[in-house]
């Protein structure tokens, strides 16, 4: 699919070209681990949380359970005291059991939501607490794999289009469309490569560490200095 979406991308896209090309290969990938049902517990364990705390308490919590089919039941029977010692805030408990009751019940298809269309996906995952379009477009893009996937809200997103098209205002979601419309089918990688942008931009802002430059004023101080008494090392 890479190949093919950036052969499209670049001709499509002189801007979006000069992007690809700042930052290189291609190294978008499916998360294919687990289930559906893991994979949307995981965002929202990962809700406003850095990468490492979230990554400690979806191992405390995954520990919980024994990651089999029946794994929204053992939610379900499980204390709420015993996922708050694993690191849940009482909103999230709330969240999770939520999602586990709809994939319980049937209400939520979880095993199924790759058969969907983006659309019914977002539908059906909105509908769970703590839920909203942005998770269903991540699960959608890095779950699924749908090629052509814009989350026209993310402010990553917003920030690099922005960036690589010299505006003065960052875009709303309606410009952002208008300017991914000629992405399509492939605004999944043109988003990845957005995303990547600016980390390049920050890497290439790294200041380098070095000595400051010694000034005749400040050889002149440290002389002074010196030459006290008692300085001796």
């Amino acid at each position: 699919m890479h190949h093919r979406a950036l052969a499209h991308l670049r001709h499509a896209d002189p801007v979006l070209a000069r992007v690809i090309d700042d930052v290189g290969p291609c190294r978008f990938a499916v998360r294919d681990g687990g289930s559906h049902f893991d994979h949307i517990l995981r965002a929202i364990v990962y809700q406003q949380l850095s990468g490492s705390a979230a990554a400690t308490i979806h191992g405390r919590v995954i520990a919980l359970f024994d990651g089999t089919a029946s794994m929204p039941a053992q939610v379900l029977a499980t204390p709420d005291e015993s996922l708050r010692a694993a690191g849940l805030s009482r909103q999230k408990i709330t969240y999770v059991k939520d999602l586990a009751q709809r994939v319980h019940s049937g209400a939520l298809p979880v095993h199924d939501l790759h058969e969907l269309a983006d659309q019914a996906v977002i539908d059906a995952l909105t509908q769970v607490k703590g839920i909203g379009r942005w998770t269903a477009e991540m699960f959608l893009m890095f779950r699924l794999g749908r090629p052509d996937v814009l989350p026209d809200l993310d402010l990553g997103i917003r920030k690099a289009i922005q960036r690589a098209y010299g505006l003065r205002r960052m875009p709303n979601a309606e410009r952002v469309h208008k300017i991914g419309a000629v992405w399509t089918p492939y605004r999944t990688i043109a988003s990845w490569y957005l995303w990547r942008s600016l980390d390049a931009v920050g890497a290439r802002r790294q200041p380098a560490k070095c000595a400051r430059p010694r000034t005749s004023s400040t050889r002149s101080h440290t002389a002074r200095r010196s030459a006290k008494p008692g300085r001796g090392r």
